[in-house]
């Protein structure tokens, strides 16, 4: 029995420590060590979980104390009170009274007069019950504070997100952390170059680039989360995905269930607060759309390397499926060829929607300097020819639009005097109950009715009124190009939104086929006609 431990523990949590010096693990090792000499405990060893909450027991050194007990090497666990244990009720219930006792393990709490060798304490279990209330209700004040504070929009996240960190003069304000910045840029870059997370995650680990938990850990902002030194391609993946490098704070991405459980729930975007240009951005507007807009669609991986500027954007005209990659190696001059997904699973369900990478791509160059060449030559016509498009065929649809939400919202005013009058009639007696309820009825149905009709007209005018946005950012995009000559997919997905292949005509004894090209925002279209002998274009 004298070879066996007396175990001293201590534990304090960030919420503790607004209670004072009284609750520090210097103060509790003081008093503990104090009582177990003055009332002859032998081999005292202390176990101290610095930072833990009281509400979950999966603490480090409870349960290393926890496995010595199992292994018979602990007689008497003593804490300074039964908080330091633990503040929720029913597992420190379990503790106290099932599992320390098994153990034949004589548990104290000196300040709270407990010793279980003297039997049970009736008040024990109240004591449990109240510092469980105070868990709770410290648990809803810090949940309010936060709460205030991500509506205001202040950043509600422990540390800045990877690429910044917090400023030391105000701990609410992120600057850019200039070394993990550049290693988000280069992913964003990589990204669009078409290389898929994976290859990202591989040439970034390959280069010894240190990740973001190496990163803080050198800050040392990782808390006890585990460093890695291999990049992985969910922490690309999530990196990509930050709103935050737009110069955003997202705020209420993220809670849990309980003060009691601490499994995180995410919430879907729509849900986030999002407070615009909040801090100075790392990422272009312009670089994070395109790469949405890529990680939006499926990828089949590749087993070569070389990116493929078409992945995702090449439809099938007939049956929609997206046109896959072929690359030929056994020849000695490589050649690729696009074709159709569905084909290429059953060739009974859809014909092969043949096109070649390199006509692909000359079309596609030829269309793009066509687009330059006209701003260059005179922007200011070109600007007015795509306004008048645009003012052609949505300026009647959003008249037409605009004058049925304007008599909608009249009516819906008028119902709500009309309901009104009909309350005040019926309280006067003028008409009886069971006519009231009839006509509410209506009046009611006739309003949720139009309020739906009413909401979709704002979204159809907001969306037709969105294009001449649309082609302000597709100006904005030429003018950064003068001529171009080689198609990369950097390049490839700033100008073309998507491109629809059709299946080839030989029916005049020599081929042709068409082919649209679908500009960034949809503001421009091209349609091509490719004829084996030569081909020709026309734009649509």
């Amino acid at each position: 029995m004298t070879n066996k431990i007396t175990a001293l523990y201590c534990r304090l949590s960030q919420d503790d420590m607004l209670a004072g010096e009284s609750n520090s693990i210097t103060n509790q090792k003081d008093i503990l060590s104090k009582f177990a000499k003055e009332n002859g405990f032998l081999n005292p060893q202390v176990y101290a979980d610095d930072g833990y909450s009281g509400t979950n027991f999966d603490r480090p050194d409870f349960q290393r104390m926890k496995s010595d007990i199992e292994n018979g090497k602990v007689s008497t666990v003593i804490v300074k009170d039964l908080s330091r244990l633990g503040r929720e009720y029913l597992q420190t219930g379990y503790y106290t009274e099932m599992f320390f006792p098994e153990h034949d393990v004589r548990f104290i709490a000196i300040h709270d007069n407990v010793d279980s060798q003297h039997g049970d304490n009736d008040f024990a279990p109240f004591k449990n019950l109240l510092n469980e209330f105070y868990a709770k209700d410290v648990s809803r004040k810090v949940r309010a504070v936060f709460k205030a504070k991500g509506q205001s929009g202040k950043p509600i996240s422990t540390r800045a997100p990877y690429g910044y960190k917090k400023s030391e003069t105000d701990k609410n304000v992120w600057e850019i952390d200039e070394p993990a910045a550049e290693v988000v840029r280069k992913i964003f870059k990589l990204c669009i170059e078409g290389y898929s997370l994976r290859n990202i995650a591989k040439q970034l680990t390959a280069e010894g680039v240190p990740t973001p938990s190496a990163h803080f850990a050198e800050l040392g902002t990782n808390g006890n989360n585990p460093v890695s030194s291999r990049w992985d391609h969910r922490a690309v993946s999530s990196i990509l995905e930050k709103i935050e490098y737009i110069g955003h704070t997202a705020n209420f991405k993220t809670s849990t269930k309980s003060y009691k459980c601490k499994k995180r729930i995410h919430y879907p975007q729509e849900s986030w607060q999002i407070f615009e240009n909040t801090h100075e951005p790392i990422i272009s507007q312009h670089d994070f759309d395109i790469v949405q807009t890529l990680r939006s669609e499926k990828h089949r991986p590749q087993k070569c390397n070389e990116p493929n500027p078409f992945s995702g954007i090449v439809y099938c005209a007939d049956c929609g499926a997206k046109l896959h990659l072929h690359r030929r190696t056994c020849k000695p001059t490589k050649s690729e060829s696009l074709k159709c997904a569905t084909y290429s699973r059953n060739y009974t369900d859809c014909s092969a929607h043949y096109i070649r990478t390199c006509i692909l791509k000359e079309l596609i160059i030829g269309e793009i300097n066509k687009l330059l060449t006209a701003v260059n030559d005179n922007e200011d016509i070109f600007l007015q020819n795509l306004m008048e498009q645009s003012a052609a065929s949505h300026l009647e649809d959003v008249k037409k639009a605009k004058k049925l939400l304007n008599k909608d919202e009249r009516r819906i005013m008028e119902l709500d005097r009309l309901f009104k009058r009909l309350y005040e009639d019926n309280v006067l007696g003028k008409i009886d109950d069971e006519r009231f309820t009839q006509m509410s009825a209506d009046y009611t149905k006739e309003q949720r009715t139009l309020k739906e009709e009413a909401a979709k007209l704002r979204d159809l005018i907001e969306a037709k009124e969105q294009k001449s946005n649309d082609i302000s950012r597709f100006m904005q995009i030429i003018r950064r190009h003068e001529h171009i000559s080689e198609l990369t997919p950097k390049l490839m997905h700033e100008f073309v939104e998507k491109i629809i292949v059709h299946e080839a005509d030989k029916s005049s004894g020599h081929r042709e086929q068409e082919v649209e090209i679908y500009f960034r925002f949809n503001v421009y279209v091209a349609t091509i006609t490719l004829d084996s002998r030569e081909y020709k274009k026309t734009a649509a």
